[in-house]
């Protein structure tokens, strides 16, 4: 810009010395020089005040930006390291914690880190004889009491009833979720309105009554942003997100605590067992970390590592990530993972 105003100032003077050839009187050429010299003042202040404009506007972009990362860093320290030492007493919620999806995975750990912590558990899941070893071994390892609800969550509402009969007369103090959930589209608080997640309709009202409770849903990191290829899977777990988020607000005041967990990968049945590594966590390992971040984070990816992860994933564009998550290789990985566990599956 600088540059261009100094080229029409030559320009202008290189005029004006062809006027003056010209035979035109000296007099209109010297104010004509003035007024050129003034014009030439006026545009390199207005040219100065505009790049301290925009030196101030960058700087605060870039303030902005490294005082967010900042924060960022200070708040993953605070929930993964301290949360280390400084654990959230679990049994301060009730006696009992009932974990859906119990006999495999992430519940799995979640029902032996919770015995391990000093609770009573409700095992949920649809396999009588995988619900009696698990019962079994937490009881032997653990030392605690263990109740199990045989049943299949896809064989209608009417299963409720039974979940419900089975939990009556236990003080519930927390609630480990992995159940489907509907929508419903008008606004009213979760108790207000009929036919939603009926795990947490039979539970959180104990927990209004008592004024304290832990509610965990198991979400994913493919609910931050749409998962090419997946989903159906990605959009059902941005609903389990934004359900915890709400109802975390909805109820915190009655002293009720709902956390969204979003974790990465972690080998289980669903990940064909996946080798665990720096990246993958094992279901244990994993669940342990998430309930030590229980009173830092209601919203989490559950571990350090998962986080690191997610926080990287966080900075690579849409167009960028949706490229990778479409690319033929990357399916055909995960078909190579599958057939390998279906074959390892079949020797056993």
């Amino acid at each position: 810009m600088f540059a261009f105003i100094q080229c029409k100032v030559l320009l202008c003077k290189v005029s004006i010395l062809s006027n003056i050839t010209d035979g035109r009187p000296l007099t209109h050429t010297l104010h004509f020089l003035l007024d050129s010299a003034e014009t030439e003042s006026m545009w390199g202040e207005e040219l100065c005040t505009w790049t301290q404009g925009f030196s101030l506007f960058g700087i605060l972009v870039a303030s902005y930006i490294v005082i967010k990362q900042t924060w960022k860093v200070i708040c993953g320290l605070k929930t993964h390291i301290l949360s280390r030492w400084w654990k959230t007493d679990l049994t301060q919620y009730g006696r009992w914690a009932v974990v859906t999806g119990a006999t495999d995975g992430i519940g799995k750990g979640y029902a032996q880190e919770l015995a391990k912590r000093g609770l009573d558990i409700v095992l949920i899941s649809r396999t009588l004889e995988k619900l009696q070893k698990v019962a079994a071994e937490i009881e032997k390892e653990f030392g605690c009491k263990t109740r199990i609800i045989q049943l299949d969550f896809t064989k209608g509402s009417h299963i409720y009833q039974t979940i419900q009969a089975e939990l009556k007369g236990l003080e519930i103090g927390i609630l480990v979720n992995n159940v489907g959930m509907k929508q419903y589209d008008l606004p009213a608080k979760f108790l207000d309105v009929p036919d939603l997640d009926k795990m947490t309709r039979i539970i959180l009202p104990q927990m209004v009554q008592r004024k304290k409770g832990l509610i965990i849903n198991l979400s994913s990191e493919a609910g931050n942003r749409p998962l090419p290829k997946g989903i159906i899977y990605s959009a059902t777990k941005v609903f389990v997100d934004f359900f915890s988020r709400g109802l975390h607000v909805e109820y915190k005041k009655a002293g009720i605590t709902v956390q969204s967990v979003m974790p990465l990968l972690v080998s289980t049945d669903m990940t064909y067992n996946m080798k665990p590594n720096i990246f993958i966590k094992t279901s244990r390992a994993y669940a342990c970390e998430a309930l030590n971040v229980v009173g830092y984070a209601q919203r989490t990816s559950g571990c350090l590592s998962h986080s690191l992860q997610s926080y990287v994933l966080s900075l690579i564009p849409d167009i960028l990530l949706n490229t990778i998550s479409s690319m033929n290789s990357l399916e055909n990985n995960f078909k190579k993972l599958q057939n390998k566990h279906n074959k390892s599956k079949k020797k056993k």
